[in-house]
């Protein structure tokens, strides 16, 4: 039963890993699609108006609906697998490229500039819009090239802005003046869903912008869009406004996998500039032209994966190689339970591949039924991933499982045995193959770890690069089972001059371990260091999160005006500290556009803007000593006869020198001379500063809080400090820009990875300890029999079986803790972990890298637990042993 648990168990894990994978990556490629502006990801077909040539009454129908419709159903069965629209967000119709301007005067003309709209007959406008006042525009007849009276409705932001309402005759013209033509506003409508594809590929049919002219000084005009009927497409022809046909194929994300990523890339470039382009130009004109943005989208989400997958990699191969050596470790336990029984089927003339094979099907009905449960609890627990590869991690398991018991007893028994050989170290010598095997291990480690350090994890099928950390454990296991027993027999010698028997026996029997104490001290180190490495993957990961975090905000929590630009109420850091959650306050001065004063020497670098502070020093010093910033002194901002000693970032510092300077502000000018030099401060922790006394600026109204504390709500601090009509607040707090560099499903599914690999790790390591002790507990129930018929007491029995295998113990949680230390500091500059915490959306990239943290948690926990079971299962079995009794334990003819 504890055999087909353990095959359970790591069947369920090796087919649930491979689908965990697929999960969160095909989760992230569709999140990543969908959380892009449409612009950004739909495909938009284009094709010029029909051309001269072509007889007036045929160009017009290319531009009518129904004309439009068919080439719009044509496209979308057109599109090549796995690429898919969705009808809801796809839109087709007629526009005008280049915009008609308005040229009725009651028109907001900002700088004199007529706006200039861009008109649009739009399908599905009554589906995506919920009409507010009038109704949706009509065409009373038929609409002809020579049309030149339309209605149109607007959206309420372009009625708000440009000052129109139902009823309102718009006349407009083209870039020549030549052409006039009539739009009345027939209705004002909202959006039912203006964040979605079918408003956000073209925004300005849904908000208005202001947009710059290249003038000098610029100028500035409306841009907005009026949306036609449907049908009215044909009146744009009689304009010189380059009216266009377009189809927008908004791609549906539900289909996708991770898998379909290389065919997605390959489809676009193909419809963008390749074959599936000319089947699209069959369909919608000759002159058609396909573009999306949507590959850039991929190919970052990609780049990503790539990243984490390689990170991952180094967590599958610890967990696998630990799994593997435990499921040989339960095989070596049936054999030798067995080994009297399969050593007289030898003897009687029983053959290798009889035995073997007897062996191979009494494990196989445990193997089998149990790899095939845990690769059905796999399937039921990871949904909506490939099937496959989770076959395959089962089917490994079962495989190893079935061929370990077989293997491991054909091997011991190629030749009858008359009697058991020693088998402990004290009598063990290392061979020539097996001091060539390990030199030869050891050299790969090496290379292993120097390439790793040298150019990090550069792929994710650079196995050997990614099983460093297995290695290493290996090594060091090797070596430790070599080294192991010399301390214990020194320590015997003194030993047996004491007096009592326990101490000496203790010591001695440690040191005559079994040679197959190998495999269960492997199984400890590989555990303990994945496990280790696991943590401190999840610590550098949460560090540089709590670190960004801090560094776009400057505290806990952080409130201004917009810009800095206006001071703060008068009573706000009064009102703030009263809020829920609030420990301490300071409030600052920020102004960002200070600059070397007029009349100071120095060249055009020099007078760059720089952000000026004004602090109290002794708040602002507590606040970054309680931040974790290098602190300052509260005298670093004295003043001596006028000159304010500042403390300045270093490139500000490299740019001003020592000698005093002036500083001119908005808040008044300053003579400062830096006294110290910081790299980052709370208030500006991310760009150039110059700290000085707030008390040396002539206007020193604060224009931002910072807080430090916990579980502050930003909207109670809002309201605590509003500052009237007029005047907005802005409230950042740490604990909310913290959590929004965790929603990347890549990100997440990585770190739950990761979470499992430690608890594996951990697990794993008790279960083969478990196994270790279950191996030699016959033989020590043996000693403690016999050793009580000479007068050993139940207390001097635990005492020697706890002394037994307290040296193991420790060797293998001291060795543990050592190995994984020592593998976390080698592999450290190789492994980058920026990709893993901190998004590509974010826009946060650390300098240097976020690079792995050791955890005392994940290094300590496992090795005291390694302590804590071996004392349990001594002292349970020198328990167990005294109810049973030395008759039963002594039998006549047993080996042991």
């Amino acid at each position: 039963m504890a055999f087909g648990l353990l095959v359970l168990v790591t069947a369920f894990l090796a087919a649930a890993l491979p689908r965990a994978v697929d999960a969160y990556e095909t989760e992230g490629l569709r999140r990543e699609i969908g959380a892009a502006p449409p612009g950004a990801t739909v495909l938009e077909l284009t094709a010029p108006q029909p051309g001269l040539e072509i007889p007036r009454p045929a160009r017009e129908e290319e531009m009518r609906p129904a004309a439009l419709a068919a080439v719009h159903r044509a496209a979308r069965a057109s599109l090549p697998a796995p690429l898919r629209a969705d009808p809801a967000e796809s839109a087709y119709g007629v526009r005008t490229a280049d915009g008609l301007s308005g040229k009725d005067t009651w028109l907001p003309r900002p700088d004199g500039v007529p706006p200039r709209f861009t008109l649009a007959a739009q399908s599905g406008v009554a589906a995506h819009a919920a009409v507010r006042e009038g109704r949706l525009p009509a065409t009373g007849g038929r609409i002809t090239a020579e049309t030149r009276e339309l209605e149109a409705a607007v959206t309420a932001a372009t009625a708000r802005d440009l000052r129109l309402r139902v009823g309102s005759v718009i006349r407009l013209s083209d870039a020549t003046g030549s052409t006039d033509l009539t739009v009345r506003v027939t209705g004002i409508i909202e959006p039912r869903d203006p964040l979605g594809a079918y408003w956000s590929v073209e925004p300005v049919l849904r908000t208005p912008g202001l947009t710059a002219l290249p003038s000098n000084p610029p100028q500035y005009r409306w841009e907005a869009g009026l949306l036609l009927a449907p049908d009215a497409g044909p009146a744009l022809l009689g304009t010189q406004s380059a009216p266009e046909k377009y189809w927008r194929l908004a791609p549906a994300t539900a289909g996708l996998t991770a898998q379909d990523t290389p065919a997605l890339l390959q489809r676009i470039a193909s419809l963008e500039g390749g074959p599936e382009l000319l089947e699209m130009r069959e369909i919608a004109g000759g002159n058609a032209v396909l573009s999306t943005g949507l590959e850039t989208v991929i190919d970052s989400h990609v780049a990503t994966r790539e990243v984490i997958t390689r990170i991952v990699v180094v967590a599958a191969f610890g967990i696998g190689s630990v799994a593997a050596v435990v499921l040989a470790m339960a095989g070596g336990l049936v054999a030798a339970r067995r080994t009297d029984e399969l050593a007289l089927l030898r003897s009687r003339g029983g053959s290798l591949r009889g035995i073997g094979g007897r062996l191979l099907a009494e494990t196989a009905v445990i193997a089998l039924p149990a790899s095939g449960a845990g690769l059905l609890l796999a399937l039921v627990a990871v949904g909506e991933a490939r099937a496959l590869p989770a076959v395959y991690g089962a089917s490994a398991v079962a495989l190893l499982a079935c061929l370990t018991l077989p293997v491991r007893a054909v091997v011991q028994h190629r030749r009858p045995r008359a009697h058991g050989d020693r088998d402990d170290l004290a009598h063990a010598r290392p061979g020539r193959r097996r001091t060539v095997a390990e030199l030869t291990l050891l050299v790969i480690a090496v290379a292993s770890v120097v390439t790793l350090r040298r150019r990090g994890i550069s792929g994710a099928g650079d196995l050997l690069v990614s099983a460093a950390p297995v290695l290493v454990a290996l090594i060091a296991a090797l070596v430790l089972i070599r080294l192991y027993p010399l301390p214990l027999r020194w320590a015997a010698r003194p030993a047996a001059r004491l007096r009592g028997a326990i101490g000496f026996l203790s010591l001695a029997r440690a040191g005559r371990s079994s040679v197959t104490g190998t495999l269960p001290l492997l199984a400890l180190l590989i555990a303990l260091t994945t496990a280790a490495f696991g943590g401190s993957v999840l610590s550098g990961v949460t560090e540089a999160r709590d670190r960004a975090a801090l560094l776009a905000v400057g505290a806990d929590a952080r409130v201004a005006t917009p810009g800095d630009v206006m001071p703060l109420p008068a009573e706000a850091e009064r009102a703030a500290r009263k809020v829920a959650g609030v420990r301490d306050t300071t409030a600052v001065r920020v102004e960002w556009s200070a600059e070397l004063a007029r009349g100071e020497s120095g060249g055009t670098a020099q007078r760059k803007p720089l952000t000026l502070i004004g602090v109290e020093p002794e708040s602002y010093t507590r606040l970054a000593r309680q931040l974790g910033f290098e602190a300052f002194p509260a005298d670093a901002l004295k003043s001596t006869g006028g000159v304010f000693d500042a403390v300045a970032s270093p490139g500000l510092a490299g740019r001003l020198g020592t000698a005093p300077r002036r500083i001119s502000s908005p808040a008044g000018e300053v003579t400062v001379r830096i006294a110290a030099v910081r790299p980052q401060t709370p208030a500006a922790p991310r760009s150039e500063f110059l700290l000085v006394d707030r008390k040396a600026l002539k206007h020193a109204d604060p224009t931002t809080l910072l807080a430090t504390g916990e579980g502050m709500d930003a909207s109670a601090l809002r309201a605590a400090l509003d500052a009237g009509p007029g005047q907005e607040i802005e409230v950042s707090l740490r604990s909310e820009e913290r959590a929004a560099l965790t929603g990347s499903p890549l990100q997440s599914g990585a770190e739950r990875i990761y979470a499992v690999a430690v608890a594996a790790g951990a697990a794993y390591a008790l279960f083969a300890l478990l196994l270790s002790l279950l191996r030699s507990a016959p033989e020590r129930a043996a000693l403690l029999a016999r050793l009580r018929t000479m007068g050993l007491t139940t207390r001097q029995s635990r005492q020697l079986l706890g002394l037994e295998a307290l040296p193991q113990a420790l060797l293998a949680a001291g060795g543990g803790i050592l190995v994984a230390w020592a593998t976390i500091q080698l592999l450290a500059p190789g492994v980058d972990l920026a990709r893993l915490a901190l998004s590509a959306a974010s826009g946060l990239t650390p300098a240097g890298g976020v690079s792995l943290r050791t955890d005392v948690w994940t290094l300590a926990l496992p090795a005291a637990g390694v302590i804590a079971l071996t004392g349990a299962v001594a002292l349970g079995q020198a328990w167990w042993a005294g109810r049973r009794g030395s008759i039963t334990e002594l039998r006549a003819g047993d080996s042991r």
